[in-house]
């Protein structure tokens, strides 16, 4: 039960922390507190929240395999939906103060630029995933909803080369994030949550036919 309790304060701090980057954006904007290149700073603040909150969207499901707090799971829509809100808060920096609205520099940037063309990849893939996040479309869908919702992966993975071929001299941060995209979808792989599953069962298995203990 307190578990349980513990998802509304979870869900309190995790609407708090997803919104602070976004406030912090607004809030520099009326006080020039963006520093001398605003849009930059605007474009980098957004990628780099879409980036963390997708990894972390990721990392629920292991959280709970491992620990077996279910109740976990059930920040997974929200963290995603956030995800995608900064998605498109990066996407429509890059078309109104990168392009200034204009198709045709849109596809040229597009098809000319390999970074722009993974980013826009990226984006691409979330939208299906954002439209579909209601219980409606889980029923609608079925089985299907949950092979077109393991696109998450490939975002997330375009998403970090996204980063790396944008960065031009210091590596390190996308690598990092790189790094731990790995870890995570090697906890998310068929042997490893097998593995998990057997483990479990075999401790319920000892659980059940271990003795009472005597009074």
């Amino acid at each position: 039960m307190n578990q349980k309790r513990a998802i509304p304060a979870l869900k309190v701090v995790l609407w708090l922390s997803a919104l602070s980057p976004i406030t912090w954006i607004v809030v520099g904007l009326f006080n020039d507190g963006l520093g001398g290149n605003p849009t930059e700073k605007m474009t980098h603040v957004t990628g780099m929240t879409t980036l963390v909150l997708l990894l972390v969207t990721l990392s629920v499901s292991p959280i709970r395999r491992f620990s077996g707090w279910n109740p976990v799971i059930r920040l997974r829509r929200p963290l995603g939906l956030f995800a995608f809100f900064y998605a498109s808060v990066h996407f429509t920096i890059w078309v109104v103060f990168y392009n200034l609205g204009d198709v045709q520099y849109m596809i040229e940037d597009i098809v000319e630029r390999p970074y722009i063309t993974v980013g826009f990849s990226a984006f691409v893939v979330l939208a299906p995933l954002a439209a579909t996040s209601t219980k409606g479309w889980i029923r609608r869908l079925g089985k299907n909803w949950t092979r077109l919702h393991m696109g998450i992966y490939i975002a997330a993975t375009l998403g970090v080369v996204h980063f790396y071929w944008l960065v031009k001299a210091d590596a390190r941060l996308p690598l990092f994030l790189g790094a731990c995209l790995a870890v995570l979808l090697i906890l998310r792989s068929p042997q490893i949550i097998n593995a998990q599953a057997e483990h479990r069962r075999r401790s319920k298995l000892r659980g059940a036919t271990a003795p009472s203990p005597t009074r």
